[in-house]
């Protein structure tokens, strides 16, 4: 275990066991001018904002970072095409600005362009219409880190994606938007927010509000591994907690100014080589659009938009969530995927601000900042493209809260961990490759995982040399990510690795059960977990893995709902907030 002493280590945005520890010791002893909730990307983009502008800043989250809505997207970071045709400018245009921010200067080793071929089906006008929308898209984002639009014939179109049908398309046009991978992403948010000073712990649930008289002053903390509580003080927080938003709204007393809805969005993962294309696909639907989206050695396809209002938590897909999809998707395919085609599903909520419409597909993705109670501000809404301007607004929203004179937002000059020194890296993959015995191709993931941080991953087998070995049965990632996570990615939990670290659990048919023990193992080396601890955390993973399954051939989502709740937490100290 790293012998790093807490201040060393946050310099380096360092998030392991020793802080995690001494983080608990920080909330209850120090006064901060900011509390976070939520370890999601609004919150830890939140933590990031207020740190970077000098303030006292703490995040807690009860799970893992990113263990909701942020970990389940279309990992993509996009303006919205559709919303361009809800005549949305001033999203879509703020959101193709932070799109190229992060592709030029904030995350180029972690957002990457993707292209996708707009099949067109009408003749006459739907390709001069679909044209000018593109050009208004391509004109708003710049389109300089990425190629403009391209039209194509269906000849064209047909040798781009050899896999449509040739009578699905009189002709295509290809663009291009950007992809991450969203866990990977916000947790390297929440470490460069620790890197300049806040403290960042996970598996820390808000219980209850400390008030001063009208004023919320701090929050009860709840440590849901050990249900260890102290309380932390704070001269204002922000509840970025996204679909619990409202729970927390009800817990602090204060009715609040909006409402949040739950709208569920199911991904289904298929190999790479079920879909024969050069590019990903947008589709439309009789109600938004559908994405085939390039994942590695996998396509990403979806997503459904229902309303959900069960456990929040984990929501289930259904079979008929599925269905849809494979519906949906084979209007277009050659060959027709199959249930049996599915390597992994995922289901994720989208926080909508309530009342607009009582269709979701038409919620917008607007977001929205108010002021609960005294020292209490919520944010909510948005689109994960769009993090970073909604946690600037949140920190603006609390400058009357907070002592002194607050600075203004730097965030769009600060660059997340890994991203400096990241390009010259990539001109050395074959010196790196060549130096710890790696195949370059290797490096190259790598170093999309982690940037410049690649060197501490590598450095952890110069020690024990087998850390340079892939996981068994998980052989997309080495040993030594498992290992790099536990000591600075705050991971905690077996699931914590194979769900957001890696995403073993939706990249292979066995969804992590197969590689279960061998990853506990290498995590319990690092936590010092006995036999016994290994069992619990490997059989509650498989327990989660069977849950999933079953939800996912449910006909409905109460059906599916209490199939996925009946397994157990990997952390088994959750409580009921009292309202």
């Amino acid at each position: 275990m790293s012998s790093d002493k807490p201040e060393t280590a946050g310099q380096q945005g360092k998030i392991g066991p020793e802080e995690h520890e001494e983080n608990w010791r920080r909330l209850g002893n120090e006064e901060f001018d900011v509390v976070v909730i939520g370890g999601g990307v609004t919150g830890a983009g939140v933590a990031l904002d207020a740190a970077t502008r000098g303030l006292r800043v703490a995040l807690v989250e009860a799970r893992d970072l990113a263990s909701g809505t942020s970990s389940r997207s279309s990992k993509l970071f996009h303006g919205g095409l559709r919303y361009l045709e809800q005549l949305e400018f001033s999203l879509v245009r703020e959101a193709l600005h932070e799109r190229e921010l992060m592709l030029n200067r904030l995350a180029p080793h972690l957002v990457k362009p993707v292209s996708f071929l707009y099949p067109l089906t009408h003749r006459i006008w739907e390709r001069p219409y679909t044209a000018a929308g593109l050009l208004l898209y391509d004109r708003m984002g710049g389109a300089r880190s990425v190629p403009g639009q391209k039209h194509l014939t269906r000849a064209g179109a047909q040798r781009m994606v050899p896999a449509l049908k040739r009578d699905a398309m009189i002709g295509g046009i290809r663009y291009y938007d950007a992809q991450a991978d969203d866990a990977r992403h916000t947790m390297t948010v929440a470490r460069t927010a620790a890197r300049y000073g806040a403290v960042v712990r996970t598996s820390t649930q808000v219980v209850d509000f400390l008030h001063e008289a009208d004023r919320v002053a701090g929050a009860r903390l709840r440590d849901v591994d050990d249900g260890r509580e102290t309380e932390v003080r704070a001269q204002a927080v922000i509840n970025a907690t996204g679909v619990w938003t409202d729970e927390l709204q009800r817990l602090s007393g204060g009715r609040g100014r909006f409402r949040v809805r739950a709208s569920k969005g199911v991904h289904v993962v298929v190999s790479r080589d079920r879909i024969v294309s050069d590019s990903g696909l947008i589709l439309r639907t009789e109600k938004s659009v559908l994405f085939v989206i390039p994942w590695g050695n996998h396509w990403i396809i979806g997503t459904t938009d229902t309303d959900w209002n069960l456990d929040l938590a984990h929501p289930a897909a259904t079979k008929k969530d599925i269905d849809y999809i494979l519906e949906h998707v084979n209007t277009v395919l050659a060959t027709p995927l199959t249930h049996s085609d599915i390597e992994g599903v995922y289901a994720g909520l989208r926080p909508l601000l309530a009342g607009e419409s009582d269709d979701t597909s038409k919620l917008s993705r607007e977001h929205a900042v108010a002021r609960v109670v005294p020292g209490l501000v919520a944010i909510a809404g948005g689109k994960y493209t769009t993090y970073r301007v909604m946690a600037k607004d949140a920190v603006d929203a609390v400058a009357n809260d907070v002592s002194g004179r607050m600075a203004e937002s730097i965030t769009d000059k600060v660059p997340l961990l890994g991203a400096d020194g990241y390009h010259a890296l990539v001109n050395q993959i074959d010196q790196i490759a060549a130096a710890h015995g790696l195949h370059p191709h290797r490096v190259r993931h790598l170093l999309d995982r982690y940037g410049s941080m690649v060197h501490e991953v590598l450095a952890l087998g110069e020690q024990r040399p087998e850390l340079l070995k892939p996981i068994d049965e998980a052989p997309n990632y080495l040993r030594a990510e498992v290992v790099y996570a536990v000591r600075n990615e705050a991971a905690l939990h077996l699931e914590d690795v194979l769900t957001r670290r890696t995403r073993i659990s939706f990249e292979y048919p066995h969804r992590g059960t197969e590689c279960a023990e061998q990853v506990a193992r290498l995590i319990g080396e690092e936590l010092d977990w006995d036999e016994q601890r290994v069992s619990d955390e490997v059989q509650r993973y498989c327990a989660r893995v069977r849950a999933e399954r079953e939800s996912q051939n449910q006909p409905d989502d109460q059906a599916a709902d209490a199939t996925r709740v009946a397994a157990p937490e990997a952390r088994e100290e959750l409580v009921e907030p009292v309202s």
